[in-house]
């Protein structure tokens, strides 16, 4: 939580956080600021906690309301830093960084920096920093040692009420697109729109996309609806060209976010429409009791890759093969059982190969279930996902209840 944050920059003994960029779709910095509109900004926390929102000057009213402490850019001389630089820029700006964090007392020391900007350009910037403050380390760190994700993966009440939140309106949305669904004709087999045309992928992802915007919500990354081959792929979003047809298993994995990048939810059903092929049957009956054998046995502080090994148990005594058994298998359980979820899609607990003893199922936490089968040879495939969060009681809650039906009889 936000109030780890001056411990966890203590026992890493940094100096300060840099964090760069904007303050929306930009999740380190949405964290601190929320989702307000500042297109361009810099946040540093120094060792003793203190945080000083650098903005721009025309910006100076949405700065002030994220309730920080705030300095203008326009008191560092653009034209004088410019000529300092030799007309370099990027050597400016890092001037510009060297002043901020002088006129914070931070001279010395590991600054760690975050935040969603350009690569090379960020790269240009902070090497000249690293060259004019040669008493500074500049690290960035990985995924997994992140002090930032840490504190993240740990919500207050307020949070795990915001994502609860995106659940209603996520789950809502699926209702809505399996009721436009199943309120098709169909022709021989085939899914029609109301002009009697073949319903694609395409068309019924508009209308996901439409009812999320209507919702309020945004949805940055896209969303999963695969049928037939491509829902045996697991991260195959789907071919838009592709025609619905009744009996093909349909992957509709589903994670929008609070409008300006704010917190997600992440959600996903496998539909059939009409029937279900036995083949089809079999998996995800498969699925669905490994799914509730996995939620009926989580427990508060369990090692998240405890639970992991536990579902390629469950999934081979059923006959297949898991990443477990066979680290390059594409068929079968392909993936990991779960991730914490948030500002982030994906972030820290982790369950699969990179788990550490950090992620565990502490109170607080809010992350995914979501086992699977993938078999692309067969054209098919199922996954089950719910997120849930484990409350300071210990109880594990699903923040949004959805039926985990397979088939959806045609109206």
């Amino acid at each position: 939580m936000k109030n780890e944050i001056k411990k966890l920059i203590q026992d890493k003994d940094y100096s300060a956080v840099l964090i760069t960029g904007p303050t929306r779709h930009n999740p380190c910095m949405v964290y601190f600021t929320g989702c307000r509109h500042v297109t361009n900004a810099d946040l540093i926390i120094s060792q003793g906690g203190e945080s000083v929102l650098f903005y721009n000057p025309m910006e100076r009213d949405e700065a002030a309301a994220t309730g920080l402490t705030t300095k203008s850019l326009a008191d560092y001389k653009w034209n004088e830093l410019l000529t300092e630089a030799n007309g370099d820029p990027g050597a400016a700006v890092a001037l510009r960084y060297k002043k901020m964090l002088t006129d914070l007392k931070i001279a010395s020391g590991r600054i760690a920096v975050y935040g969603q900007v350009d690569a090379g350009s960020s790269f240009n910037i902070l090497s000249k920093l690293q060259e004019i403050m040669p008493n500074t380390e500049i690290v960035g760190e990985s995924t997994k040692n992140s002090i930032l994700l840490e504190a993240m993966s740990t919500k207050d009440f307020t949070e795990v009420e915001r994502i609860r939140e995106m659940g209603r309106i996520t789950t809502s949305v699926v209702g809505e697109v399996a009721d436009f669904l199943t309120s098709r004709k169909v022709k021989n087999g085939i899914v029609l729109t109301a002009k009697g045309d073949p319903l694609t992928i395409g068309e019924v992802k508009k209308r996901i996309n439409l009812m999320l915007i209507q919702s309020g919500v945004e949805n940055p990354h896209g969303t999963i609806f695969a049928i037939g081959r491509d829902a045996g792929i697991p991260h195959s979003s789907g071919n838009p060209d592709d025609i619905i047809e009744l009996g093909k298993t349909i992957v509709f994995d589903i994670f929008p976010c609070e409008a300006g990048g704010g917190y997600h939810y992440d959600f996903t059903r496998t539909w059939c429409l009409g029937f279900a092929p036995d083949d089809v049957l079999a998996i995800y009956e498969d699925v669905k009791d490994v799914y509730l054998n996995i939620m009926d046995e989580l427990v508060v502080n369990e090692p998240f890759g405890n639970i992991q090994n536990r579902t390629c148990e469950l999934f081979e005594a059923k006959g297949h093969s898991t990443i477990k058994s066979d680290p390059s298998t594409q068929e079968g359980y392909v993936h990991s059982i779960g991730h914490g979820v948030g500002l982030h899609i994906h972030e820290a607990p982790w369950s699969g190969i990179g788990a550490t003893e950090k992620d565990i199922l502490a109170p607080g936490i809010v992350a995914t279930i979501e086992p699977g089968l993938y078999y692309p040879s067969k054209n098919m495939g199922c996954r089950l996902e719910d997120t849930f969060t484990v409350s300071s009681d210990g109880s594990i809650d699903i923040l949004a209840e959805f039926p985990l039906d397979l088939i959806l009889e045609m109206k």
